[in-house]
């Protein structure tokens, strides 16, 4: 695995460990590039503070600390400035409309929320409601479809506990769509790990037999995180289980830079 673009920092309050502790952690398993890519920061109005990503006044140290670091590191890896955003309708416009005045390289897009933060539920929570899972399967093709983002982190996420035929209804939908696209969808390390229900045997066995591409994301909220698929075997044979190649369905770098 030459590159990880989903790299996050202690600014979105659930991660730990130095942006330096990533860097090294990336050259020392090999990485050609490191993309950092943190919970992006929302203009929430009403002064709502979110507990899962970084404030807006900490946009310009969060930029100007990797741009830093990038030239220290020129020799040893390539580092990436982007940031990890939902598909949030209401709160686009603003959002870019400060994050033009940064370097940003790409955004990845990871729809945690249905609808948003503020006013619906968190994806990754136990529902069986088929709405929940239509609407999640829609704000991330309605997302797909901006071209603002690089790819589709952790497109499992939407923890549905219905039955599986109305799992699949839908889901398959979405990877449809990122064929018809050519959008990438994320193999998610760190889920693997923690043992979450994603990335999930049904969902990319379906997207593989149906010929999406994927591409591998640690998601590392912590150094350790940031490794190679073939160092962890239970992750390695879930790649061959489900049928996912590398050098054919797996790609190797991002398809194409930010949406400037």
């Amino acid at each position: 695995m030459l590159a990880n673009y989903h790299t996050h920092t202690i600014r979105c309050k659930h991660a730990k460990g130095t942006e330096r502790e990533y860097i090294e952690a990336a050259i020392k398993k090999g990485f050609k590039i490191l993309g950092f890519s943190d919970h992006v920061p929302f203009p929430y109005p009403n002064g709502f503070v979110s507990t899962i990503r970084m404030d807006m006044n900490e946009l310009e140290n969060y930029v100007t600390t990797l741009l830093d670091l990038r030239k220290e590191y020129k020799n040893d890896i390539d580092i990436l400035i982007g940031f990890e955003t939902e598909y949030q309708k209401r709160y686009l416009e603003p959002l870019y409309r400060e994050l033009a005045n940064y370097p940003i390289d790409y955004m990845l897009l990871g729809q945690h929320f249905v609808e948003d933060e503020i006013h619906g539920i968190y994806s990754g929570d136990p529902c069986y409601d088929e709405k929940g899972l239509s609407d999640y399967v829609n704000l991330c093709i309605e997302g797909m479809k901006t071209g603002l983002f690089a790819y589709l982190a952790h497109p499992d996420l939407f923890h549905f506990a219905g039955d599986e035929t109305t799992y699949l209804k839908h889901m398959k939908r979405l990877i449809q769509a990122s064929i018809d696209m050519d959008f990438l969808l994320e193999i998610n390390i760190h889920g693997f790990l923690e043992r979450r229900h994603y990335p999930g045997n049904l969902f990319f066995k379906t997207a593989s037999d149906m010929g999406a591409r994927f591409i591998i994301g640690c998601d590392a909220h912590d150094p350790s995180v940031i490794v190679n698929p073939e160092d962890i075997s239970l992750l390695y044979n879930f790649i061959k289980i489900n049928d996912i190649k590398y050098g054919n369905n797996i790609l190797q770098g991002l398809k194409k830079p930010f949406y400037k």
